[in-house]
């Protein structure tokens, strides 16, 4: 905007002016002055009735968290080893938003050639399958159960592997087999060398990342497999692998659950770096319970849900 003398303009069109350039462009009172032709007093007093009259809506936020320090609190309280908290975001971006704390776990878990990662199945691992991740050149990923017979992406077990493994540049090793067979087959299937060789890898593993699901309190929010069993699972507040769990950390089983071809719950217990990626109010039971009974040791979080928990 250039400089005019003050009497070319009427004294609303002043007023405005001198609130544009002071509050919209970050000019100083005296450049103001300077531009408009009129004293640094006069820019001041103008300034002042620009806020007076509701020209200018100044809105003053509480500082934003720290997320260091808020996920230290939420492991304190939790028991967890480390807790990596991102900022809240929709769930289309999802990805780019915790892919920095996802990398971060997965750079403190200190993976070399050869190690085993247990990738889950679910949205959050989907999403983790399609961050930007770093490079670990070299490492096994392997899924932690087996395929579903749903339509969407994150129960695509054999593809969040692929994906996942050509993110941090791995190996893929894939299951093909469904996560709850008959007992007869389960038996075949644990028979077969290529099976058992990627159900082998579960007891190798260095580290594993691991969605936490919701209690499952709807029919829509599972798999076929156990819909038809909800009332089995009304004592359970979360899974992990698909291995339903109550407050105290008991793994819940329904009719099936006993053939089902998943990592087991104490098998994850002796993994050495867990890593539970989680998020949503509905997951905060789960995220609890899972925590007190050992199944996953760090969690990637965001920032309301992180709240959440310190509440």
């Amino acid at each position: 905007m250039s400089a005019q003398p003050s009497q070319a303009r009427g004294p609303g069109e002043l007023l405005h002016a001198a609130a544009v350039l002071y509050f919209e462009q970050d000019a100083t009172q005296a450049e103001v002055a300077a531009r408009l032709g009129i004293s640094q007093a006069t820019v001041s007093r103008l300034v002042s009735e620009a806020k007076r009259r509701g020209m200018v809506q100044i809105k003053v936020l509480p500082p934003a968290p720290d997320e260091g320090s808020l996920g230290e609190e939420v492991a304190a309280r939790l028991g967890l080893q480390r807790v990596y908290v991102f900022a809240d975001t929709a769930p289309e971006v999802l990805g780019a938003s915790m892919g920095p704390a996802l990398g971060s776990a997965l750079l403190d878990a200190e993976l070399a050639a050869g190690d085993v990662v247990l990738i889950s199945s679910g949205k959050m691992c989907y999403a983790a399958a399609h961050c930007d991740l770093p490079a670990l050149h070299g490492v096994v990923v392997a899924p932690t159960v087996g395929g579903f017979a749903e339509p969407e992406a994150w129960y695509q077990t054999s593809e969040i592997t692929r994906e996942f493994a050509a993110r941090v540049d791995g190996r893929p090793a894939f299951l093909y087999a469904p996560a709850v067979p008959s007992p007869w087959l389960r038996q075949s299937l644990l028979q077969d060398p290529a099976a058992s060789r990627v159900v082998g890898l579960w007891d190798q593993a260095r580290c594993a990342v691991l969605g936490v699901g919701a209690p499952p309190t709807s029919p829509r929010s599972l798999p076929h497999y156990a819909r038809a069993h909800v009332r089995s699972l009304a004592g359970a507040v979360g899974d992990v692998c698909s291995r339903f769990y109550d407050a105290d950390g008991q793994e819940v089983a329904f009719p099936g659950s006993e053939s089902m071809l998943s990592t087991p719950l104490e098998t994850l217990r002796r993994v050495p770096v867990t890593i539970a990626v989680a998020r949503g109010q509905e997951k905060l039971l789960g995220i609890r319970a899972g925590a007190a009974a050992g199944f996953f040791n760090r969690l990637v979080t965001d920032t309301s849900t992180a709240e959440l928990l310190l509440r």
